[in-house]
């Protein structure tokens, strides 16, 4: 697995990042016993299936079956690849890594999104440059200096500028030597009428967008003047910069959301800038686009809570109940922070200070149930009968969707106080709903459920047979301790039944005979098949006896040897059967026959 990169570097910086501290950074994990628990970040699940073990530094899903080491999970979940994650994992523990691995990692992306990351990384120090030290950007300075911000949150987010020339982006890269015809799909440039490269950021205020990794993938760019032009641009859409995955500040914010467990989403840059300079550090915006399925999967794999903080307009109130809707049907727990006289954050902060925002926007911010309760009141006048019925009905429906009865009740009360009705009245027709809602869900189970005797039949494949039990608990203990494996090697060696689990047994004999100590993380960096490498994970992650008897593994081992012994006669028996057939001798080949079936016989009832 380590392939060039030195062992020795692989295993420093791998025993320098526990894998708990690690995860933790991307799920929220609850202890549970010895291991952790969260919600897997490889696929949609709403109960927590992904486990984690500090004592054998591994993880496991136990819904869609992934596991690893520490480098495994960033490869999986960052899409890099064996080198690159021990980079990564080196930077975060201040681990030296030689110019060799570095160089590696940079091999592991094509040639031209490296070409394009380096690129933007020349392009974000120009434009900041400019705006902080010339002439030529004090007019995007002033701007910014004009809505509150400081030079430090300036810096922060290396906001920048760019001047309204055709191909002055063009000539600077020019000059750095690249060939701006070749990063056309970066988003920096369009082209003219003649199919030249020309910059597609002209005159305007530049906010780099970063991907999670901190590199920046593209740029947002918001004009100073008025005519035609579009208000904000961002790059366009390429294989780096794809705005429906991606949410604006979401590397700097990263670990104020896992730890607060809350993430604020906006609407736009300037109203995270702000709120970070307000002291919010958890706030993300979209990127000029409405909130994604992809990114509510993201929110839910770092945040136990979101709160949708958009313009106090009309269509930020709409804006918001779309956000809201996808984020519940993703599962997310969700709250509204509400702004009124059609405000946006930025404006919010600025006329009523940080301290306002957050005690009275952030802090105060509406339960999604709550939210709802306003959101439908624009469709009514509630002073006219007929409107205030119909509201009250469309009410009664959210509510019935609320799984808690004591949420329920609470909301009731609410309606019944606003509405001036009695709770007896409210309870009677919330019934019916909360009825019908059950009914859908036992027809939909039934749906989905499997007729018995097709259910009995899957479940009869997954009864592991007493040979296939023997060896996952005697390639367990071997995992766990060498000596069990020392044992297990005299007796059988690798004849094992099962082939994945023979190539397994003489890997990890020769990694004993190298000196190693039982350490599972480490000898899964030593597997190339990421199939082996799976199957050693769900091994190592079974209960097993601790303390093991001699007997019990010699019970195994006795287990195995008699399959064996038994598959011999077997394939023997199938052998002369097709013999005695090619020979003409019906009554000797049923005679075989007969001889099999009652082996098979006698296998089956051992189990």
């Amino acid at each position: 697995m380590a392939g060039a990169i030195p062992e020795e570097i692989v295993e420093e910086v791998r025993k320098s990042n526990d894998i708990v501290d690690v995860i933790g950074e991307h799920v929220q994990l609850k202890k549970q016993g010895r291991n952790y628990f969260g919600l897997c970040p490889f696929h949609g699940e709403k109960s927590p299936s992904f486990s984690v073990t500090q004592e054998k530094q591994i993880f496991h899903c136990f819904g869609c079956g992934k596991g690893g080491n520490v480098f495994t999970f960033l490869m999986e979940l960052e899409g890099l690849s064996f080198s690159q994650s021990v980079q990564k994992l080196a930077e975060r523990s201040g681990t030296e890594v030689p110019a060799s691995v570095t160089e590696q990692q940079e091999r592991g992306q094509s040639r031209e999104d490296q070409t394009a990351l380096e690129a933007n990384e020349w392009v974000v120090k120009l434009y900041h440059n400019l705006l902080r030290n010339t002439k030529e950007g004090k007019t995007g300075y002033e701007y910014l200096l004009g809505r509150g911000l400081t030079d430090e949150t300036i810096d922060t987010f290396q906001l920048g500028f760019a001047p309204n020339s055709r191909d002055f982006t063009v000539k600077f890269l020019e000059g750095k030597g690249y060939k701006p015809q070749e990063l056309l799909h970066t988003g920096l440039f369009s082209t003219d009428k003649e199919n030249k490269p020309q910059d597609r950021f002209r005159g305007r205020v530049i906010f780099p967008i970063r991907n999670h990794l901190g590199k920046t993938v593209g740029f947002g760019g918001r004009t100073l003047g008025g005519g035609q032009e579009p208000k904000y641009l961002n790059s366009s859409e390429s294989e780096l910069f794809q705005k429906g995955r991606m949410l604006f500040n979401f590397d700097l914010a990263r670990s104020e959301i896992r730890k607060s467990g809350q993430v604020v989403v906006f609407e736009g840059y300037n109203d995270v800038i702000a709120a970070h300079q307000a002291g919010v550090r958890n706030g993300v915006a979209t990127l000029g686009t409405s909130l994604t399925e992809t990114q509510a999967r993201l929110l839910k794999r770092y945040a136990e809570q979101v709160v949708i903080c958009y313009d106090g307009d009309k269509a930020g109130f709409e804006a918001t109940y779309r956000a809201l809707q996808i984020l519940q049907k993703n599962g997310n727990h969700v709250r509204v922070a509400m702004l009124r006289d059609g405000l946006d954050p930025d404006d919010y902060i600025r006329e009523h200070g940080a301290e306002k925002f957050k005690r009275s926007i952030i802090d105060a911010a509406l339960t999604a149930m709550s939210f709802m309760m306003h959101y439908l009141k624009q469709d009514y006048n509630l002073s006219l009968e007929g409107d205030r019925l119909q509201y009250v009905e469309k009410v009664l429906d959210e509510i019935a969707q609320i799984e808690s009865s004591v949420e329920r009740e609470h909301y009731l009360r609410e309606l019944s106080n606003a509405m001036d009705l009695s709770m007896d009245t409210l309870v009677s027709d919330l019934e019916p709903r909360l009825r019908k809602r059950e009914s859908k869900r036992g027809v939909s189970n039934s749906a989905k459920a499997p007729a018995p005797k097709q259910q009995s039949r899957h479940y009869e494949k997954k009864i592991p047979t007493a040979f296939q039990t023997a060896e996952k608990q005697l390639l367990a203990h071997m995992l766990r301790t060498a000596a069990i494996a020392y044992k297990v090697q005299e007796e059988i060696g690798a004849s094992f039944i099962t082939d994945q689990v023979q190539v397994i047994a003489t890997h990890l004999y020769a990694f004993y005979e190298e000196g190693n100590d039982a350490d599972v993380s480490q000898f899964v960096s030593s597997l190339e098949d990421p199939s082996l490498q799976q199957l050693v994970i769900q091994t190592a992650m079974l209960p097993v006896v601790e303390d093991i008897s001699d007997q019990e593994i010699s019970d195994y081992i006795r287990t195995i040897k008699r399959e064996q012994v038994n598959k011999t006669d077997i394939s023997q028996l199938l052998a002369e059967q097709r013999q005695a057939e090619q020979e003409n001798d019906p009554i000797r080949a049923a005679q075989i026959a007969m001889k099999i079936m009652e082996i098979r016989r006698t296998l089956k009832s051992s189990l």
